[in-house]
């Protein structure tokens, strides 16, 4: 059951989105911090402190129900090991380009993620278009063409991270989970694999983890809020997605790519050469396309009720 949608409802929701996706946008700021530690590593801690997070948040409430119920059908739980599948496809990536020098690609990645969905929805749901969403995802094929002929070859960090999360989205949205209990049950399918690879790089002498001086290191501490850095901003989204009308929702999902743009050019001096400048711009033109249709459209529907 949704909160009733409520003006301090509504403020709850605006605050709860803004933080999330801040957070998400200055995430690589964090991960800089620990470049040295190979992406694999990284994901594999972030697996298993997610997990042990998640299961003490909804320790508390009724999670454990409704992640066991979901879990005793096979159906269902096949989703949810093809979504981990996916997610941990995605964190992998996102990690693996923000610590090689491709924070733009991976900007460029969750700019045209909500295209994507758009042309997932036609390719999967069978959904009819509208003109100016044609228009938003021709606009955001330029985008993504011109980038290629710039980098000689496609963006592949961006389409990865466009395609892992958009599939997994809509695999979610098949699941009768909140955003909390899915992700405690996503992360309990990664951890086996994950405890194994962290147990592999111990006994071969590769672990990063109690590897530097002192009872606990810095860079220990920091692979261990991994897990925070995972659970917090996504139980935050949730708060928002229950609050908000999806447009205001789907216009908020800007912050994070914009922040990671400005990241990647002001503060890790990224280059930025003036046809990958126009290959942004292209994408922003049909982002500003999206949003004009998806509010416009929003607003007849309001004012054809009663």
């Amino acid at each position: 059951m949704h909160p009733a949608l409520t003006r301090e409802n509504t403020r709850r929701g605006v605050v709860a989105g803004i933080v999330a996706y801040i957070t998400w946008g200055l995430v690589p700021i964090f991960f800089k911090q620990i470049a040295e530690v190979p992406a694999g590593e990284i994901i594999a801690h972030r697996v298993v402190w997610a997990m042990l997070l998640m299961t003490l948040i909804i320790g508390f409430g009724r999670g454990f129900g409704d992640a066991l119920r979901v879990a005793r059908l096979p159906k269902q739980l096949a989703r949810i090991a093809l979504a981990s599948a996916l997610v941990i496809s995605n964190w992998l990536t996102f990690v693996w380009g923000v610590n090689n020098g491709h924070i733009l690609e991976t900007s460029l990645g969750y700019f045209i993620l909500p295209l994507f969905n758009v042309a997932l929805g036609v390719l999967v749901l069978k959904e009819r278009l509208r003109p100016l969403q044609w228009l938003a995802v021709l606009l955001a094929t330029t985008g993504v063409a011109v980038e290629a002929v710039r980098a000689g070859g496609l963006p592949w960090i961006a389409l990865v991270l466009a395609g892992t999360f958009g599939i997994y989205g809509l695999l979610r949205k098949q699941l009768p989970l909140d955003a909390a209990s899915g992700l405690f049950l996503e992360t309990v399918c990664m951890t086996p694999p994950a405890l194994v690879w962290l147990a592999w790089l111990a006994y071969s002498g590769q672990s990063h983890f109690g590897a530097g001086p002192g009872l606990l290191p810095a860079r220990d501490l920091m692979l261990i809020a991994t897990g925070a850095v995972t659970a917090i901003p996504l139980l935050l989204f949730a708060v928002a997605a229950r609050r908000l009308p999806l447009n205001l929702l789907g216009f908020l999902q800007y912050l994070a790519p914009t922040i990671t743009f400005l990241l990647a050019v002001l503060v890790y001096h990224e280059p930025l050469d003036l046809t990958r400048t126009l290959a942004f711009a292209v994408i922003w033109i049909g982002l500003a396309v999206y949003s004009f249709d998806l509010f416009s459209t929003a607003a007849a529907r309001a004012a054809a009720v009663p």
